[in-house]
């Protein structure tokens, strides 16, 4: 008998699905380097197939969710979806994601509020913002990652607090769970969720600065019992996709 796998979908309302460019260098065969290309992440080339390595790609309407939240239902899947709660525009502006997505931040607070899905905090930004924007020369993959330890407490402590308030006052109950953008995380994240209600961080690394234990939070290694992906995937591939997974993992 297979034992239970999480389903968690990554990257709902963050701006990294379009402006997190970078393109593929080595393309592989069985895991054997056939081709590599060395300027994939010069110019247009990371935003054309085959050599596109992310974005830009739309946000899932609402009524995509509907059709994948009852695959997940049919199948007795209870999936995280992990939201991030400021789309950043080009400027730097920051568009909350019930703002910028009403219609299906609208629909996931009602799957939320009827126990069909669990929703996770996937940070403020999802990126350091001043530094999101696509780059002509290189990748700018390094800055879609929102909690480097390198940047001030103060930041680590405003995007929690501020994440945390906004999923919380629309969605209307309580966020335990925490999955850091591109799984970085530090001393200093840990040091803002202290306040908050998360008791849960679920990542595939620990703190990128420090092994040191922490009170009242667990930590969660989602290489372990997890199916994660993003909501590129659901976009990309489509329902057939997901139905495929869903029988590969239960």
């Amino acid at each position: 008998m297979k034992k239970e796998i999480v389903f968690r979908i990554d990257d709902i309302g963050a701006s990294t699905k379009h402006f997190n460019q970078y393109g593929k260098k080595i393309f592989r065969f069985l895991g054997v380097p056939y081709f590599y290309f060395p300027i994939a992440n010069i110019g247009f080339f990371k935003r054309v197939w085959p050599f596109r390595g992310w974005a830009k790609y739309n946000e899932v309407s609402k009524e995509e969710w509907s059709d994948f939240l009852d695959i997940f239902e049919y199948y007795n899947i209870t999936p995280i979806i992990s939201v991030t709660a400021c789309w950043v525009e080009h400027d730097g502006t920051y568009v909350e994601f019930p703002d910028k997505f009403p219609k299906q931040a609208q629909f996931l607070k009602d799957a939320f509020l009827k126990g069909k899905i669990t929703i996770a905090n996937h940070g403020l930004t999802h990126c350091v913002v001043g530094k999101h924007t696509p780059r002509f020369w290189s990748s700018n993959k390094t800055f879609h990652r929102e909690f480097w330890h390198w940047l001030p407490q103060q930041m680590h402590d405003e995007h929690i607090q501020r994440s945390q308030n906004i999923l919380e006052d629309f969605f209307e109950k309580s966020i335990h769970i925490f999955v850091p953008p591109g799984n970085v995380w530090s001393r200093k994240t840990y040091n803002a969720l202290k306040n908050t209600n998360i008791k849960k961080i679920i990542s595939k690394n620990y703190m990128i600065d420090s092994n040191e234990s922490m009170d009242g939070i667990e930590f969660i290694d989602d290489t372990k019992g997890f199916f994660n992906f993003h909501d590129r995937e659901l976009k990309l591939y489509g329902r057939e996709w997901l139905i495929q997974k869903i029988k590969e993992k239960i």
